[in-house]
């Protein structure tokens, strides 16, 4: 290994002017034989090892740049520590290892472990600790990106740095010892969940067969909540921790972590490594070995069951009756002296699997499905099982709970590693901005980030992510937990009240966290619920899903005032809403820059805002939300309710092939043919809140229903050719023409699924809807003389006190389309 000379740096350092461009700072030492500490740190703006073993050849100002640094100042540091506790040389990974050259880093990351089992001493150093103490309680104000905790424990690389090295002393921002690990036991294992033993003699995880030696999954989950920059870095953090070498690939993404399990499955055997999410939370996987370290969250209480004791714990399992089955005695006889000639132990990694000896249970009703049992016990004492079903090529394991028959027989089975080549992720589209309409803003996402609309699952299982929202003013906030299982977007909200301590609420992090285990540990049918009041708040919060296409789920999270109708279970009500889909018109054109897909109007009369039933080329027209708005008394020249007006363009495909007028846009349709389009703008729904909180108040109305969302006007349209030339088609389009204003025809449409209310489904909530309208007409028949004499009036003079002091009483605009029978 390459150590640091730690007078030669200081020395440098102290005399940098007169230090010559030959001056040696590193020598080439052996591990096992040199005395040297060593540093753990969280990277920052750092010094490599050119730029340390160079430092005298660069120009006077590129050396200051390079000495002005944080990392510079924490290798200096370091060495003046290290000076004072008399140790010649110092390790810094930053510096020491030349990542130039692959052959080299590759070697450093499988000894690092060693590296730092070898120290005399190892330094951590917590830049983000400003007092003179170690913390020993969470402080989210002070560490809101990291759990409560300094980031050093949240990073994947320091879980080594901590129990490989026997001394560990900590330091603070400004170099002051604020503690050992010897003397920080206790609180180091109430933040690592590292067990005290494992701390005070890291030698424990030094052999694989060692009994004192936590389980594979164990150790596996010490690490599920630690981050690295690259993916590949979370399987190659933790070589060292299962005494397992191999080489570095970056590039290959999470295939590093399979990679990892199989070197530990060829070292070991230790079943536990099979028995990661073992509530089945994650939904059908698969494979039969885990995505990432995450899979192993909640695994910290497993424990592995020998040979010599996996059968006589078998049969005592079994006596218990968990299943509900008659237990023939004679067959757990016979189970025993069978358990005694197998290689339970033994474990095989070949081109149709890992084989694997195990006990297995069928299923009552399917041959297919089974369980076996693996040799690991829950923290309760209760062996663990996964559930398996054959297919015509492999085993497959899935979660879903199943019967099971019968005594267990022990099985070969050929368990499938190998990662699904079919989709690898899925995206679901994320729609939060009425959230914003009361106040509350998104704090951020846990334990992945996630940036804009889109949130991203493994098609393969999924990590739950959870997104806080909170509104400052009132003190209120809520936790949406998402994910992705069985197939099917799992949606549920987390609440709490206000918290005593005005720091907790100061950061989201904890909350996210707190909300994240509670929905972590939810059944694996779903998170719920997917409706609730929020506390301190006059609001109710709502999740809506509505699939689009293949691969792709809108999810749409929304906040309203609530009506207060909140039963005993928290539901603010059961109606439920339904997401616009995406544009996916045959028609690509282009709308203020933006792609968009539209239809031809094909001769229907077609006006923005219309709404009726389409079905394939055919609309019927019901009504228009423009003139119920009219009639409603709403001023159309308010802003919020003007229609958006886009500038129509060629798309890119068009704009590369074409070259039209000025005032002539071309449509490419999907047949080959297309548009020409003279003087052309589209016009679209306005997106403003006020626009959308009256749609939902005429919902009743656009209820399964379509609604034309956006348009293309132009002067005159025509078919052209491949060159723009004009052709005549027969057939061609005529292009509705009902309110377009004279000379404006509109060729192009987009209809859509409207967002809707539904009526509700629950008996009890018909019911109080029933009695609501009773009590709405017998008020509404007061005004009917009023309302026929004053028709077209405004909306204020055609109100009588019968309908406002309902209104009043229910706090609902628009109280006609929420009370319709």
């Amino acid at each position: 290994m390459r150590l640091l000379d730690v007078g030669a740096v200081i020395d440098r350092e102290r005399n940098i002017q007169r230090a010559g461009p030959k001056t040696k700072v590193m020598e080439q030492l052996d591990d096992e034989t040199a005395k040297y500490a060593i540093l753990s740190h969280r990277w920052g703006t750092e010094v490599d090892y050119d730029e340390m073993t160079g430092l005298m050849k660069m120009d006077e100002q590129d050396r200051n740049e390079v000495r002005q640094r944080d990392g510079y100042q924490k290798i200096i540091k370091s060495c003046e520590q290290a000076a004072r506790d008399g140790y010649t040389w110092l390790w810094i990974d930053t510096c020491c290892i030349n990542k130039d050259s692959s052959a080299e880093l590759s070697e450093a990351i499988n000894s690092m472990y060693r590296w730092y089992r070898n120290a005399q001493r190892c330094y951590v150093y917590l830049y983000d600790v400003e007092e003179s103490a170690f913390p020993t309680e969470q402080d989210f104000t002070k560490f809101d990106g990291s759990n409560g905790w300094p980031e050093w424990f949240s990073r994947g690389w320091t879980l080594q740095e901590l129990i490989a090295p026997k001394e560990v002393e900590f330091f603070n921002k400004t170099w002051v010892s604020i503690g050992t690990k010897q003397e920080l036991t206790s609180t180091l294992e109430d933040i690592t969940q590292i067990p005290s033993e494992v701390l005070r003699d890291g030698q424990v995880l030094s052999s694989t067969y060692s009994c004192e030696r936590p389980s594979v999954a164990r150790v596996m989950s010490w690490a599920a909540d630690r981050k690295t920059t690259r993916v590949e870095d979370r399987a190659y953090s933790l070589l060292g921790l299962f005494d397992v070498n191999m080489p570095l690939l970056y590039g290959e993404g999470s295939r590093a972590f399979q990679r990892l399990q199989l070197e530990i499955i060829r070292v070991s055997s230790d079943h536990t490594i099979l028995a990661w999410n073992p509530k089945g939370r994650l939904g059908y996987i698969g494979n039969i070995l885990a995505d990432d370290p995450s899979c192993f969250r909640g695994c910290h209480d497993i424990e592995r069951v020998y040979d010599f004791d996996f059968v006589d714990t078998l049969r005592s399992y079994m006596r218990r009756d968990i299943f509900g089955r008659t237990i023939d005695r004679v067959k757990l006889v016979l189970l025993r002296r069978r358990a005694r000639s197998l290689p339970l132990s033994r474990w095989d990694v070949t081109n149709l699997g890992i084989q694997v000896t195990l006990p297995v249970l069928p299923h009552r009703d399917t041959p297919s499905r089974f369980a076996a049992i693996l040799p690991c016990l829950d923290r309760d004492g209760n062996l663990i099982t996964i559930n398996l079903a054959s297919t015509e090529d492999s085993i497959r394991k899935y979660w879903l709970h199943g019967d099971y028959n019968g005594c267990p027989e022990f099985r070969s089975l050929y368990l499938p590693f190998s990662r699904h080549t079919g989709q690898s992720h899925f995206d679901l589209r994320l729609d939060d901005s009425r959230t914003s309409w009361y106040g509350f803003t998104r704090c951020g996402s846990f334990p992945r980030e996630v940036a804009g609309d889109t949130v991203r699952f493994s098609a393969q299982g999924h990590t739950l992510t959870v997104l806080v929202y909170a509104n400052n003013d009132t003190g209120s906030r809520f936790a949406v937990g998402l994910g992705y299982y069985l197939h099917k977007v799992r949606a549920g909200f987390y609440c709490d009240e206000y918290p005593s301590n005005p720091e907790a609420w100061s950061s989201w992090t904890g909350f996210a966290k707190q909300a994240y285990d509670t929905l972590w540990n939810a059944p694996s049918h779903g998170y719920a619920p997917q409706y609730v009041h929020l506390p301190r708040s006059i609001c109710h919060a709502r999740i809506v899903c509505g699939h689009w296409g293949s691969g792709y789920t809108n999810v749409m999270i929304d906040v309203e005032q609530c009506a207060g109708c909140c039963g005993p279970d928290g539901y603010a009500s059961s109606f439920r809403a339904e997401l616009w889909p995406p544009w996916t018109g045959a028609h690509g054109l282009e709308l203020n820059g933006i792609s968009a897909g539209l239809d031809e109007c094909s001769g229907r009369e077609i006006a923005l805002g219309d709404y009726g039933h389409s079905l394939r080329d055919n609309f019927k027209r019901y009504g228009n939300v423009f003139e119920d708005m009219q009639e409603l008394g709403v001023d159309l020249t308010d802003s919020a309710y003007r229609p958006v007006v886009s500038r129509v363009s060629n798309c890119e495909y068009v704009r590369r092939r074409l070259q039209t007028q000025n005032d002539v846009d071309v449509v490419v349709t999907c047949s080959g043919k297309s548009l020409a389009l003279h003087q052309s703008k589209g016009l679209s729904l306005p997106n403003s809140k006020k626009f959308r909180l009256l749609l939902k108040g005429l919902s009743t109305r656009v209820e399964y229903k379509h609604l034309v969302r956006t348009v293309v006007q132009c002067s005159e349209f025509y078919h052209v050719d491949f060159r723009g030339r004009r052709v005549d088609v027969e057939g061609a389009p005529e292009g509705g023409n009902r309110s377009a204003g004279p000379g404006i025809v509109t060729p192009l449409c987009f209809i859509a699924d409207p967002l809707t209310w539904h009526k509700p489904t629950s008996a009890r909530t018909r019911e109080q809807f029933k009695i609501i309208r009773e009590h709405f007409y017998s008020v509404a028949n007061l005004r009917h003389v009023a309302e026929t004499k004053a028709r077209h009036k405004s909306a204020d003079k055609r109100k009588t006190s019968g309908v406002v002091d309902f209104s009043a009483i229910f706090g609902l605009d628009y109280l006609k389309t929420f009370v319709r029978v």
